[in-house]
């Protein structure tokens, strides 16, 4: 099978931010007031992540939908730049919008609100899927079974993050599986051991899924299999399963973060379903912002 090679991730941080106040105003006045206040003190910009993304493009299609959003530009980042900035940002106590997503460890590190998106361009709640290379079940019947069982909760996910925070992925994932027993039992019961037969798993680079493809992966090692997971680019991770180099994946955002690239490569894949449900994307910002919703920001004037 050919390896794939993993991607190098660049990091950088960006924010320009400051919080204005309103006074002796009626309500209505003073809530347009501190959303323009707000759109002027960060500069009209989103502070996004990665521009292969699947959040980046739904953004930037937001930024289009929105009339209110004229002359606002999303800043991609990285990642760990739009960590960087919030956390920045949080300890000043100052403005800031992100793309964002739920569920993450962010949201049990900090005090963050979704903005609401009443045109839906963001996509909504959506689930996390798992999708396998054709021929898997043929090929490795038992890791196709334990994939097609893997199911667990947002919070479980959002475990798995935020320990990692304070050591690394492999060993969160080994934590929850000991905390969590009955739940791999229903994924695992009935398979036989393996004598380190190979898996490639394929992801995504973020968080929430390199906390899912690390409990998958320790769990199949668990069971005797040699596990790699190669973090790629979303384009790179359906055609890597499309064509048959990497096994399997339990990264993908259904039905809109990566539509595009399912719809282009559903015909060479097998979808075994949902692997985690109530997932959403949005305009995030810390709660002590004085705004609930895409439209009250407004335009750059």
């Amino acid at each position: 099978m050919t390896k794939l090679k993993t991607l190098s991730i660049t990091f950088g941080i960006s924010a320009s931010l400051l919080l204005g106040a309103c006074g002796n105003e009626d309500e209505s006045n003073s809530s347009a007031e501190g959303a323009s206040s707000i759109g002027q003190q960060v500069d009209y910009k989103i502070i996004g992540i990665e521009p292969g993304a699947g959040l980046t493009g739904l953004a930037q299609d937001t930024l289009e939908q929105y009339e209110n959003l004229e002359g606002w530009t999303l800043e991609e980042s990285s990642t760990a730049g739009m960590l960087g900035s919030l956390e920045q940002a949080i300890r000043n106590e100052e403005p800031i919008i992100i793309t964002g997503w739920t569920p993450h460890w962010k949201f049990s590190a900090y005090d963050l609100k979704i903005l609401e998106d009443p045109k839906g361009t963001l996509g909504g709640a959506e689930n996390i899927n798992t999708l396998a290379r054709k021929d898997l079940k043929k090929d490795l019947p038992d890791v196709y079974t334990v994939l097609d069982r893997f199911y667990w909760e947002p919070e479980d996910m959002e475990k798995v993050m935020y320990d990692a925070q304070e050591g690394d992925f492999e060993d969160a994932a080994v934590k929850w599986i000991e905390d969590n027993e009955e739940k791999v039992k229903e994924w695992t019961e009935g398979i036989k051991k393996a004598d380190g037969t190979e898996v490639e798993l394929v992801s995504t680079p973020w968080d929430s899924e390199r906390a899912s493809s690390s409990v998958v992966k320790a769990v199949l090692e668990q069971l005797g299999y040699k596990v790699t997971v190669t973090p790629v680019d979303p384009a790179i991770m359906f055609q890597a399963i499309a064509t048959g180099e990497g096994d399997a994946t339990v990264a993908p955002w259904l039905p809109t973060t990566h539509k595009a690239f399912y719809e282009k490569h559903k015909e060479d894949i097998v979808d075994l379903g949902e692997n985690l449900e109530g997932t959403q994307n949005g305009f995030v910002v810390p709660a002590y912002m004085d705004i609930d919703s895409i439209e009250e920001l407004e335009p750059k004037k």
